[in-house]
């Protein structure tokens, strides 16, 4: 039995492969019922919930777990740290898929690079006035904290629980884009030009995430950019191409 870590479009491709293969039996865990709903069109059986470690140990041993495929996103740093630690502990195969990293292809000058969302707040409250938030609503909570005397545009998904966890923090219908990604540069700029944005604040997701379209627009626009960084882990095993899964399986 494979444990398939997912909350990315990238774990649901994974899904894809796996099913190729008819003796293969896997369980994909996600976090939101609306990363459910979608995982439901791709695997058979899946869990919705966060796991601690000590929960994600258990689920391995009652299930009988041989293998871990970590396709969780880039941020979610602390489902992989715990699955490595399982991994470990359990002597079973770990394999992380990450989407690669485009920093290193951003040619745009007016960038800043920070390592979290203090120095990247820090930065937007010092640059801007109407600051755009591309990092999805799970930072929300502290980037409102930081940056209580600006107006904050965030882009989120459009699901009732996200819309009403933005109005718990104050946002209302003039600060909310509910709306599924990834964008297009021209969508982007149409969003920065409507809402009159002086800086965005983003994080580094990659291709499936529109990361680079997010970027591009503001440089068509010469607007600055702050782009968080992900966080560096010690992966046991990491493979950047999904393709490269099957030679695995």
């Amino acid at each position: 039995m494979i444990l398939v870590l997912g909350g990315t479009s990238d774990s649901l491709d994974i899904c894809d492969k796996i099913n190729k293969y008819k003796n293969l039996s896997y369980i994909l865990s996600v976090t939101t019922s609306y990363g459910e709903n979608l995982a439901t069109k791709h695997a058979k059986k899946v869990i919705n919930g966060r796991l601690s470690e000590t929960e994600m140990m258990d689920f391995i041993n009652e299930n009988n777990i041989k293998k871990i495929i970590d396709a969780t996103h880039p941020y979610a740093i602390e489902v992989s740290k715990n699955a490595i630690k399982c991994a470990k502990q359990k002597n079973i195969d770990y394999l992380r898929y990450e989407r690669k990293s485009l920093i290193e292809q951003i040619t745009y000058k007016n960038k800043y690079i920070v390592s979290n969302i203090e120095e990247a707040c820090k930065i937007a409250r010092q640059k801007g006035k109407n600051i755009f938030i591309g990092t999805g609503s799970k930072n929300l909570p502290q980037i409102v904290e930081c940056i209580p005397d600006r107006n904050l545009i965030a882009r989120v998904l459009p699901t009732s629980e996200v819309i009403l966890g933005c109005e718990k923090l104050g946002l209302n219908a003039d600060n909310i884009i509910a709306m599924k990604g990834p964008f297009s540069q021209n969508i982007n700029e149409e969003f920065y030009k409507h809402y009159n944005i002086d800086i965005v604040i983003t994080k580094e997701s990659g291709i499936a995430g529109g990361f680079l379209e997010k970027v591009d627009a503001c440089e068509s626009l010469d607007i600055p950019v702050i782009i968080i960084s992900r966080e560096k882990v010690s992966y046991p095993k990491v493979i950047n191409d999904i393709d490269e899964i099957e030679k695995i399986l």
